[in-house]
C-alpha cells in the first residue's frame, strides 16, 4: 500500500539518525577546524592537491563526492513512481515548491542579504560568490537526508521514495538550466559546458551506475539483501566522504575564514531564513489541501532540505575549491541538521491539525 500505518509514538531523533547524523553539525565543525589547521600548519597538503585538477575539477574531491552520491542513488527505486497516482497532491506540492518556487526565493533572499543588508560587511565580489553558492543550494532539493526527516515525522516511506525519485529525474533536466538562468541574472558568467559536465559527473553517471547496480543486486540476491546487507555496509562511506571533503575544502578556505570569520554567520542567516520559508509554504499548502500528515510532513521537509553534496560538488567544479561559492555551500551543510531538526519538531507538534490516513 502507498500509505503505511502510523505508529502510536513518534520515533526519537536518536533512533532515526544514529551517532553521525545526530552530531553532524559537530563533525562538520570539527572538519572545518581540522581543515583550517591543515591549511595553516601543513600547507603542503592543499598545495599538492591543486596539482590534481582538470577543468577546475579536483580529482581527489571528485572521488569523494562519488563516494557520497553513489550509495544514495542505490536507494532510488524508479518503478515506484507509477504508484503516485493514488496520492498525487503531495507530489504536486513537492515538485511545484522545489522547482517553481524554491530556486527563485533562494536567489531573492540571498541577493537581498548579501548585496543590501550585509553590503557593509561583505565586498561585492565576495558577495557574488556567496550568492552563487546559495543559488546552487536552492536548485538542488534533498536526495538522501530526507529519508531521515521523513522517518522522524512518521512519514509514508514509500511516498517519500516516489518524491525523491521524481526529484532526481527532474534534476537531470532542470538543474543546469536553473543554475545558468539564476547565475546569469546575478551577473556571474558560467559556460554551459561546465555546468553540464558537472551534472553529467555528479548526477547522470552515479544515478545510472546506481540504477544498474541496484537491478543487478536485486536480480542476484534480492531486495532484502540489498537493503539490509549491502546498503548497511555502505552507510559509513558517504559520511566519511563528506567529512574528508570538508577537511580538504577548508584547508583551502582557511585564510578566508581567518580573515573573515563573520562571513560564516552572515552566510548562515539567509540560508536559515530560506529553509523555514520554504517549509511553511509547502507544509501550509499541504494543510490547506487536506493532505495526510504522513505525506504533508515529508513534502515540506524535502523542499527545505538541500542536496548539499551536489551543491558542493558543482560549486567546486564551477568556481574552485577556494571560492566563496564553495564556502557558501559548505555553510549550508553546517546549518542543515539543526535547522531541519527544528522543522521536524514543528511538524510533529502540529500533527493533530492534519489527517493521518
Amino acid at each position: 500500500m502507498m500509505t503505511e500505518s502510523v505508529n502510536s509514538s513518534a520515533p526519537s531523533t536518536a533512533e532515526g539518525m544514529g551517532i553521525f547524523g545526530r552530531f553532524l553539525t559537530l563533525w562538520v565543525a570539527l572538519a572545518i577546524v581540522g581543515g583550517i589547521l591543515i591549511g595553516q600548519f601543513i600547507p603542503a597538503v592543499p598545495e599538492t592537491l591543486t596539482r590534481f585538477e582538470y577543468a577546475q575539477v579536483s580529482i581527489p574531491v571528485a572521488i569523494l563526492i562519488w563516494a557520497m552520491i553513489f550509495p544514495m542513488m542505490l536507494q532510488v527505486d524508479f518503478t515506484s513512481v507509477l504508484a503516485v497516482r493514488r496520492q498525487p497532491k503531495g507530489l504536486v506540492i513537492t515538485t511545484s515548491v522545489n522547482w517553481l518556487i524554491k530556486p527563485f526565493t533562494m536567489f531573492a533572499i540571498a541577493w537581498f542579504f548579501f548585496t543590501v543588508v550585509f553590503a557593509s560587511f561583505i565586498p561585492a565580489e565576495r558577495a557574488s560568490e556567496y550568492l552563487a553558492g546559495a543559488i546552487l543550494l536552492g536548485a538542488a532539493p534533498c536526495t538522501a537526508m530526507v529519508f531521515v526527516w521523513s522517518y522522524l515525522t512518521r512519514g509514508d516511506a514509500a511516498y517519500t521514495l516516489v518524491q525523491v525519485a521524481l526529484n532526481n529525474l527532474i534534476m537531470l533536466f532542470a538543474f543546469a538550466p536553473l543554475v545558468i538562468l539564476l547565475l546569469g541574472v546575478s551577473s556571474i558568467k558560467v559556460p554551459w559546458n561546465t555546468v553540464l559536465l558537472s551534472v553529467l559527473l555528479y548526477i547522470v553517471i552515479p544515478l545510472s551506475a546506481g540504477y544498474i547496480t541496484r537491478q543487478f543486486i536485486i536480480k542476484c540476491r534480492g531486495v532484502d539483501w540489498l537493503t539490509n546487507v549491502f546498503l548497511k555496509h555502505l552507510e559509513p562511506i558517504p559520511q566519511l566522504g563528506l567529512i574528508i571533503t570538508l577537511v580538504l575544502l577548508f584547508s583551502f578556505q582557511g585564510d578566508v575564514i581567518i580573515a573573515n570569520p563573520l562571513d560564516i554567520l552572515l552566510i548562515a542567516i539567509p540560508l536559515t531564513l530560506q529553509t523555514f520559508f520554504i517549509f511553511f509554504i509547502a507544509y501550509g499548502w499541504a494543510k490547506a489541501w487536506k493532505v495526510p500528515h504522513n505525506i504533508a510532513a515529508p513534502a515540506g521537509l524535502i523542499g527545505s532540505s538541500n542536496f548539499f553534496e551536489l551543491a558542493v560538488a558543482v560549486a567546486i567544479a564551477l568556481f574552485g575549491l577556494q571560492s566563496g561559492a564553495a564556502l557558501a555551500t559548505v555553510v549550508g551543510v553546517l546549518v542543515e541538521v539543526p535547522v531541519m531538526l527544528a522543522l521536524v519538531r514543528i511538524a510533529n507538534k502540529t500533527r493533530y491539525q492534519f489527517s493521518v490516513n
